[in-house]
């Protein structure tokens, strides 16, 4: 009992906070929203043409303003409060799914709308995820961080099996423009959530003054650390192949195991219910090393390859719940990994590079993986996706191997000799 109860606490401990129970309860619903979204948008594109490669072209459109500005960003995130760079971008991306909803509902909404709204949408992520990344880290300070990540990631995939699920119901019973009205009005509960937040118990990072040359101090502070440049490309290598989700099941459901819109919402929350669990097994350790992250990684990959191989919706369904599993305990240990060796004054910075890594290479990686699931079958994009993982995994081993020699070559011969470990 006593072990149950000490689970528990280190599972949730970032709860105890009251600006981050009221953030996660935000996320909650705002993610639910999003992944109502993301449903109705690909299967908006896919009755639109019928085709995996206009599909993944949207998918692309929205990264790619990451992946062109996303260091920008984390420049924005380094000298402005990150709680103003989220009022900000809250309210423009509700307003930007209420108009989407009204075209849907209108029957106006035409192919080239729909790649400008995820071009827009693009835009307002730029400032977005590096700010709320980073403001995580206000809410809870170092010690709680590992934990806070995993479960606001846990939260995320939550709302991946909750999302897709009123989706599903929603696009049967009243059509694909309610999922963008609910998921707009799932920003305003955000903003209502951020102005309920007590300043005085945040704990804000130092704001940088706006100088010259700090976009490029950000890149030269990467690659002067070799663990920061190896985890943003390990964080690279599965972003761009692996984790095309939105583009592949899609493909899967509707082309290759052909059971429609109810195959891809299965599909979608079978990896969200995975994530949860894995999330809170997450949540309750800590992690952070290279190494874990290419274990991780591992087990990323062949949960993939699963899914390629699986002759029936049953058996992917099954899969996808495994794919759950890893790839949030991926993220999560990426995700702190970085925010942990990062200064400071650089983690808006460092945090924006890893969303260009993991998102912004969308671009290339969703219309690629669109092209050959259409081309070739979703089961070969599964494949590619999760031979990337194992490649970033081998990656991932090697430079921990590195890292280990050096730190063997550079032990300190006592503790306090050891600033970062002290």
């Amino acid at each position: 009992m006593d072990s149950v109860r000490a689970f528990h606490r280190r599972t949730f401990a970032s709860l105890s906070i009251r600006n981050y129970r009221l953030y996660a309860i935000g996320q909650g619903i705002s993610a639910s929203g999003s992944w109502m979204q993301s449903v109705a948008q690909g299967l908006l594109v896919l009755k639109l043409t019928g085709s995996g490669s206009a599909l993944g072209l949207v998918i692309a459109l929205q990264a790619l303003p990451v992946l062109i500005l996303g260091p920008w960003g984390g420049v924005i995130a380094d000298r402005f409060p990150k709680r103003h760079i989220l009022y900000a971008t809250q309210t423009a991306g509700g307003l930007l799914s209420l108009t989407m909803g009204v075209l849907v509902i209108g029957d106006v909404i035409q192919l080239w709308m729909v790649y400008l709204m995820g071009l827009l949408l693009g835009l307002i992520r730029v400032f977005d995820l590096p700010a709320q990344q980073t403001f995580v880290r206000e809410m809870v300070g170092t010690e709680h961080l590992a934990n806070a990540i995993s479960l606001t990631a846990t939260l995320g995939n939550l709302a991946r099996v909750i999302g897709p699920t009123i989706a599903g119901v929603l696009v049967a019973t009243v059509g694909l423009g309610a999922c963008f009205v609910i998921d707009g009005f799932s920003y305003g509960v955000v903003l209502l959530i951020l102005f309920m937040m007590r300043s005085s118990e945040l704990q804000p990072a130092p704001q940088v003054s706006r100088a010259k040359g700090q976009l490029i101090e950000g890149f030269h502070y990467v690659r002067s650390s070799p663990v920061l440049s190896n985890l943003l490309l390990m964080m690279a290598i599965v972003g761009m192949l692996t984790y095309e989700f939105s583009v592949i099941l899609p493909l899967l459901s509707e082309f290759t195991l052909e059971t429609g819109s109810s195959g891809y919402a299965a599909l979608t929350a079978a990896m969200g219910a995975g994530s949860v669990v894995g999330g809170l097994y997450t949540a309750s350790r800590r992690n952070g090393t290279p190494r874990k992250l290419a274990i991780s990684s591992v087990f990323f990959g062949l949960s993939v390859l699963l899914v390629a191989v699986a002759p029936t919706l049953f058996f992917a369904v099954a899969a996808m719940l495994i794919v759950g599993f890893f790839s949030i305990n991926f993220t999560s240990i990426g995700n702190v990994a970085l925010q942990m060796e990062a200064r400071p004054d650089m983690q808006g910075r460092v945090m924006a590079l890893y969303s260009v890594a993991f998102l912004g290479t969308t671009p290339i990686g969703g219309p690629l993986q669109g092209w050959i699931g259409e081309h070739a079958g979703a089961r070969w994009s599964l494949v590619i996706g999760g031979s990337a993982a194992l490649l970033a995994a081998l990656l991932g081993f090697a430079a921990a191997r590195r890292s280990d020699r050096l730190e063997l070559e550079h032990k300190p011969l006592n503790r306090e000799e050891n600033p970062r470990r002290s």
